[in-house]
């Protein structure tokens, strides 16, 4: 086993020193094959090379023989007019060759129809701007400062090349593809060179030609770096991924502008932007943030710049007509020269500018004569450090004796002009001086060009420093971000790509102590100063800061209000609203078909507040509260009830006390004429309960009184129909009995038996108990309780007692009435019985004055409110009570103090037998 075991090891052994060996070979093969595929890659760039050089030369060569053909017939053209003998200059009608240029040419087609046959026409450079001079100068100091300092890039030399564009798109797009390339012919994906010099490009300074050089370069993830493309769509890292700026994005100046509006209070503008994907991007957002933030737009209009007018005096009539004070412009300042000559042409005045970042610094307009229209003018302006240092650099820039920009510059800059030889012999315009060379900028440091040309210089010396600062980071493989295991790569040998990782992740500090970095989107963060536009006492227009809009720090918005100087000085903050604020108490209300800004106020509705401005909706008070007159408060309601301290409950418990004595007096005095025949004729026993129970009624009327206790809530309806029933059962026993005792008086009736008293005290007993087992039940079922009402009367909290159930109530006041009509009507019928001191008259008459008080109380109970609905209760008990007393006690107290003569038995017989 174990020698068989050493024969598989060996045979094993053999076969991996085959393979190995296998493997060698085949990546000698491999490679024999990259270092042929590399040498057909060098020479078929060394042929393209050739043939780019060969279609070069003939491209020369037929411009020369060109010029050689048109030189020879001018020449003949010339003979032919000599030997024609005439003086006159004579045209030849037979045209030369066409000269091949990049001119264009119409062709006329004879049916009036132009096509185009030839190239455009080569625009040239013929405006030299001082800003854009600046911006380069800016650069070639951030390049000097590189390479002056040994910790950034070693001993390695940075360099700058400028591509002169006229920041026309097509040579932008050329100048991107030269960069690519570096031939004279754009050959997309191919270079001559194996390896770029150039490591990034910075450009463009116009959003649309930076969007169209972004969509080149980003498919090869070529770097490029903007310091003046501020549109909002160049942060779409998808559409554009190599792309990055040293400007903040028109999106977070929007949103600046924004709050800035609403900071203000300003929640109804008008929106003005340029006709261009600069002003179509920059304004949207302001819109979105406008709409989300609740106010409105009142109007949106663009300048077009295809008009020659710019379309203002449409603009400026919308801008007349709107309501809208304050206007938000997304523009650069020579689109609004002609909107700003307009509106000064029709006299427009009180109306607030509020300015981007691209004209918010302009002194196009600092002339007094625009000063009534664009004084209080506010606006963002991109945040210009200090650049240290680059003053001195600036004036040390001086002129040559030879033509070049510097030449170029400083006649602009001073106004002069330099004579050189070729145009020595052309007389110099008077206005114009001629430059020496040694003109001071200190002299023009105050004045337009020298000031407006280093409004934009940052962005650009930030740019060289950011490219500087990546290449550093690829040269040390310092790598932050998410691929922080990236490979470090050769300084000296890189893709465009490699550094792009750089300068996503890459964070400097420039020379003015502001930290650089880029966000996802390729953006910086926002820092603007707030200018405002205020007048001086020259007339004249000047900027003035007065504030920030930081998105790096905590608190963006950051206004001194107490600089702010508004339309020709004025220290109020103006108006731009489409709708006054509601004022507290009362609430919003939209209009149908306005926007959200546009409403009315409606006062809040009953029991409701609104204790802030411009409320959406009014707040409900606690049960408990009401609102002040105003409603903007909820005050503590005012409990209402019927108190012994108010007149009204006062005055009905004294009443009520009062007359309770009245009963019980008119008792004392029957008790001491009570063998008298008028009282022993009224069935005295009768009499005198009716009247403890008549006192009795006035006393419960106060239990009507004072603060409703769930006690008395109980009670004092079943006291009141209980007293109330004793007393009509008397009086009801007491008519019953009178009709017994005629009817018992005839021969032979079998009535006598029933005119015993003993009849009278079950007629009351079952009357009362008829009721005790009505209210009992009541009592038992559906108790009172007191409650809280808080709606008969709005403002108070009325104290009252629930009757538990109005059926009990008005069933039990519904008996009352039947046992007085029930005496009533037998009385009635007993007015006329022959007996001396018959009571039926006055039954009849108190019945009917007690019937009298209760209907009239329905009617008045329904209609009162409050405490008076108890009141009316307790003064139709005193009422009916005093009615019971008057009508049934009266007439006897007076014969029996005043008629004596009528209170005897002789007067008596005689009244029977003449009767």
């Amino acid at each position: 086993m174990a020698h068989t075991m050493e024969i598989m090891r060996a045979d094993m052994t053999h076969v991996m020193g085959n393979l190995q060996r296998l493997m060698e070979e085949h990546h000698r093969q491999q490679q024999s094959y990259l270092n042929i595929l590399e040498t057909n890659q060098m020479l078929i760039e060394s042929i393209s090379c050739i043939m780019e050089n060969h279609n070069a030369a003939m491209r020369e060569l037929n411009a020369t023989l060109t010029n050689l053909n048109e030189t020879l017939s001018s020449q003949q053209q010339q003979q032919q007019s000599t030997s024609s003998g005439t003086t006159t200059p004579h045209v030849s009608p037979v045209a030369s060759p066409p000269r091949r240029s990049s001119r264009t040419r119409l062709h006329d087609s004879g049916k009036g129809k132009a096509a185009f046959k030839q190239p455009p026409t080569k625009i040239k450079c013929q405006i030299f701007r001082l800003d854009s001079y600046q911006q380069l100068l800016s650069m070639m100091f951030a390049v000097h400062e590189i390479n002056m300092n040994p910790n950034v890039l070693g001993n390695m030399t940075l360099g700058l090349q400028v591509y002169k564009t006229c920041n026309v798109p097509h040579y932008e797009v050329q100048g991107a593809l030269h960069l690519m390339t570096e031939s004279s012919m754009a050959i997309p994906n191919y270079r001559c060179r194996g390896r770029s010099i150039y490591s990034a490009v910075i450009g463009s300074s116009f959003s649309t030609n930076s969007i169209m050089v972004a969509n080149i370069l980003g498919v090869f993830r070529y770097p490029q770096i903007s310091a003046l493309s501020s549109i909002s769509l160049l942060s779409n890292r998808f559409k554009f991924p190599s792309f990055a700026r040293t400007v903040p994005s028109d999106k977070e100046q929007s949103k600046g502008l924004a709050k800035l509006m609403l900071h203000f209070g300003w929640t109804w503008v008008g929106l003005l932007a340029v006709d261009n994907d600069y002003g179509l991007q920059g304004i949207q957002p302001i819109m979105e943030e406008i709409i989300k933030a609740g106010a409105c737009v009142a109007f949106t209009e663009y300048i077009r710049l295809t008009q020659p007018d710019r379309n203002a005096p449409h603009i400026v009539k919308v801008i007349k007509e709107s309501s809208a004070t304050v206007i938000i412009i997304f523009s650069n300042d020579a689109h609004l020269v002609d909107i700003m000559s307009e509106m000064l042409k029709q006299n427009i005045t009180g109306k607030l500018f509020v300015a981007n970042a691209d004209w918010s610094m302009s002194n196009l307009f600092s002339a007094g004569s625009f000063s009534p229209i664009l004084s209080g003018t506010i606006g963002f302006f991109i945040n210009n450090r200090v650049i240290p240092g680059f003053s001195d650099y600036y004036t040390k820039v001086k002129p040559s004796l030879e033509e070049s920009w510097v030449n170029i510059y400083w006649e602009k800059l001073f106004n002069c002009k330099f004579l050189y030889e070729k145009n020595t012999t052309g007389p110099l315009d008077p206005a114009v001086t001629e430059c020496t060379g040694a003109e001071s900028i200190d002299s023009i440091r105050e004045s337009f060009a020298y000031t407006s040309s280093f409004r934009f210089v940052n962005g650009f010396y930030a740019a060289v420093h950011v490219v500087a600062k990546a290449l550093e980071d690829l040269k040390k493989c310092n790598s932050r971000g998410a691929n922080s295991n990236v490979r470090c790569e050769d300084i000296l040998n890189f893709k465009p790509w490699q550094l792009l990782h750089y300068i996503r992740n890459m964070r400097v500090t420039l020379s003015s102590g502001r930290e650089l970095y880029f966000d996802e989107h390729g953006d910086i963060p926002a820092a603007y100063d707030i200018v405002n536009w205020q007048l001086t006492q020259e007339g004249t227009i000047e900027q003035v800061k007065v504030g920030s809009y930081d998105t790096s720090s905590g608190q963006f918005l950051n206004i001194n209000a107490s600089q702010l100087l508004w339309s020709m000085g004025d220290k109020e903050t103006p108006r731009s609203v489409c709708s006054e604020s509601c004022p507290p108490g009362t609430r919003k209300a939209a209009i149908r078909g306005q926007p959200v800004c546009c409403f009315e106020c409606v006062p809040c509705l009953q029991g409701e507040i609104s204790n802030q401005t411009d409320s959406v909706d009014c707040l409900k008070c606690p049960w408990d509260h009401w609102p002040n007159i105003q409603k903007n408060k909820c005050l503590q309601k005012t409990t209402e009830y019927l108190n012994y301290e108010g007149p009204l409950g006062a005055a009905l418990a004294a009443t009520s006390i009062l007359s309770s004595f009245i009963p019980v007096f008119i008792v004392i005095f029957f008790i001491g004429f009570k063998d008298t025949p008028i009282v022993k004729a009224n069935n005295y026993s009768l009499s005198c309960l009716l009247l403890v129970s008549l006192s009795l009624c006035f006393l419960c009327s106060l239990v009507f009184i004072g603060y409703p206790q769930p006690e008395n809530c109980l009670l004092r309806q079943a006291a009141f129909g209980l007293f109330f029933a004793v007393c009509i059962s008397c009086i009801l026993a007491k008519t019953i009995m009178v009709v017994l005792a005629f009817m018992a008086t005839r021969p032979g009736s079998s009535l006598r038996r029933w005119t015993i008293p003993q009849v009278s005290y079950m007629i009351i007993f079952i009357c009362t108990l008829l009721q005790f087992l009505l209210c009992l039940t009541w009592l038992s079922l559906v108790p009172p309780f007191p409650q809280y009402n808080t709606q008969t009367k709005p403002g108070l909290i009325i104290v009252e007692c629930n009757e538990g159930s109005p059926i009990a109530f008005w069933t039990m006041l519904g008996y009352l009435f039947l046992l007085a009509t029930i005496s009533f009507i037998v009385a009635f019928l007993a007015r006329r019985l022959p007996d001396s001191f018959n009571e039926a008259q006055f039954i009849t008459f108190s019945m009917l004055a007690f019937l009298s008080v209760w209907v009239s109380f329905i009617p008045a109970s329904l209609s009162a409110q409050g405490k008076y609905t108890v009141a009316m209760e307790v003064f139709a008990i005193l009422a009916s009570s005093w009615a019971l007393v008057i009508c049934m006690f009266l007439p006897k107290c007076f014969i029996i103090v005043f008629r004596p003569d009528m209170n005897s038995r002789d007067y008596l017989m005689r009244r029977e037998r003449s009767v």
